[in-house]
């Protein structure tokens, strides 16, 4: 089953390659549509980065449990 990750790594070609050319199509010029494109995929990296970051398994599992208190 493709997990959030590679269906991101699968979507940044397609945002580029697929945006610059339905831009292109639709009669944008295509020094103007590649920057588009561009963008699009940016933005998709930069969603998995740091809006759906990655965590490691001892982070979650740090946060998930309450604080021990010494008393």
């Amino acid at each position: 089953m493709a997990g959030y990750y590679d269906i991101v790594l699968g979507l940044i070609p397609v945002a580029l390659l697929g945006v610059t050319a339905a831009l292109t199509v639709v009669g944008v010029s295509l020094t103007t549509a590649v920057p588009i494109g561009s963008l699009l995929a940016a933005g998709l990296i930069g969603h998995a980065m740091f809006v759906n970051g990655p965590i490691d398994a001892t982070e979650e599992s740090a946060t998930s449990r309450p604080p021990i208190n010494a008393d």
